[in-house]
């Protein structure tokens, strides 16, 4: 057989380790998060946009429950798409889901690469024209593909040597912001128009992207080191590390800008609270980080992405076509994630591409927790009250994004809604195919026989 027509999937169990996982998972975590979130979030909920991070945690640790039970129970490199595919079968929730999921980490990956031009255009004094973001974002998208290229332990070496020398930033900008800040005292007592429930529940929602990182992990699963041990270890670390780091900034940037500051810098407001403290040495610091950050994330998305996405194709429940490419499916995987994320870099803005992503993640999440409670809690010996109340949280927070955004920005909201009706009629149309191609194939081969 020529290396040509080998289009299986080769995943290499036992080639990443507990801090390798545990950075992979961070590294996708505090990427986006804590750069560009922080101030969309201020904007939504005002003052207590600290207290929506920590909301935020407490929803992604009750849903994380249902993905260390699962993937202790069933490890695979396929993560969310085997999950699925466990409760629902070979059926339009699986692939539905499975491709929300993701769409999600592919906007996640934009989202990114937007953050890192933003960021790095401080150094230049800001993109008066606009047109520097975009292709900033696009050129390390395209960086971040050729390294995923070079195979895994090259994503684990960089991702890893990217995310200790992040997190050790991130660590001491939180600290020092703190130290230096004038005054610590953040008041919540006056929270104004902002602080209504429906617009903190919708921050909280925002804040859900900043940690919903950690569901990368759990596509590394055979890949991991004693996986039944080590994939809820690692989600269980990494979250713990994003709370601590996630409320040292909110707080170092509550206490260093006002809140109209906060608002009007935020796509950059690590860098731009780090001015008053620090000075122009502070600002060159934080865009450093923030662009080791945003391309260790997308160094990882990607490598997570195309993985799952060549399982689905495995599986048969979305359709491939090689568009004449030589290669494996998971190299063509990566291609198109690459694709699409370049596209959604270059046309969609920061707090829309992360209204999409919110959307798509919520919804997709709460079907992991309905298929948890409704096929397989036996199964993985999962107590039911856990996903039921991780569904009611997902469910509160969506709803009050989806009011927020109502009444902000509801063409976004429509693109949402439109795209997963895309997905589920294609889907049907491809599912009702595959299964009367399968159906006539068995009646010709039972058709020879009888000859």
């Amino acid at each position: 057989m020529s290396r040509e027509e080998d289009r299986t999937t080769r995943y290499q169990e036992g080639s990443l380790t507990l801090p390798g996982t545990v950075m992979l998972g961070t590294g996708v975590m505090i990427g986006a998060g804590i750069f560009a979130l922080t101030g969309q979030m201020a904007q939504m909920t005002g003052v207590l946009f600290p207290l929506a991070f920590l909301a935020a945690a407490v929803i992604v640790a009750f849903s994380a429950y249902s993905y260390i039970k699962i993937s202790n129970a069933y490890p695979s490199a396929g993560g969310i798409g085997m999950y699925l595919h466990k409760a629902y079968g070979n059926r339009l929730p699986t692939a539905f889901n499975a491709l929300l999921m993701y769409f999600s980490m592919v906007i996640a990956q934009s989202f990114l690469a937007r953050t890192f031009g933003s960021y790095t255009m401080q150094l230049f004094g800001g993109d008066e024209s606009g047109r520097m973001v975009p292709v900033l974002g696009v050129s390390l998208i395209l960086a971040a593909f050729l390294i995923n290229l070079l195979g895994n332990r090259m994503v684990q070496g960089v991702a890893s040597f990217i995310g200790i020398l992040k997190i050790g930033g991130i660590l001491l900008f939180g600290l020092v912001g703190i130290w230096i800040a004038d005054r610590l005292s953040v008041d919540f007592s006056n929270p104004g128009e902002a602080g209504t429930l429906g617009n903190f529940l919708g921050a909280t929602a925002l804040g859900i992207l900043a940690f919903k990182g950690f569901t990368t992990i759990t596509n590394s699963g055979s890949e991991v080191i004693d996986p039944k041990r080590n994939v809820g270890r690692a989600i269980v670390i990494s979250i713990a590390a994003c709370v601590v780091i996630y409320t040292l900034v909110g707080f170092a940037v509550a206490s260093n800008l006002s809140l109209a500051e906060i608002i009007e810098t935020q796509d950059y407001s690590l860098a731009a609270a780090a001015r008053p403290a620090l000075g122009d040495y502070g600002v060159w610091f934080t865009v450093a980080i923030a662009m080791m950050a945003t391309a260790g994330g997308i160094l990882a998305s990607i490598f997570a992405v195309s993985r799952m996405l060549a399982m689905l194709t495995e599986m048969k429940l979305v359709p491939h076509s090689h568009f004449g490419m030589p290669g494996s499916i998971q190299k063509h995987t990566l291609v198109y994630t690459v694709v699409l994320g370049l596209v959604l870099t270059a046309f969609f803005d920061l707090s829309r591409i992360a209204a999409l992503g919110i959307v798509f993640y919520l919804v997709m999440d709460v079907a992991i927790h309905w298929g948890v409670l409704r096929y397989l809690r036996k199964d993985i010996q999962a107590n039911a009250w856990v996903p039921a109340m991780a569904i009611v949280l997902d469910l509160l927070a969506l709803g009050g994004f989806v009011w927020v955004k109502l009444n902000t920005d509801p063409f976004v909201i429509g693109v949402a809604v439109a795209t997963m009706i895309v997905i589920a009629i294609a889907e049907q149309v491809f599912l009702k195919k595959s299964e009367n191609s399968r159906q006539s194939e068995h009646e010709e081969s039972h058709a020879h026989k009888h000859h």
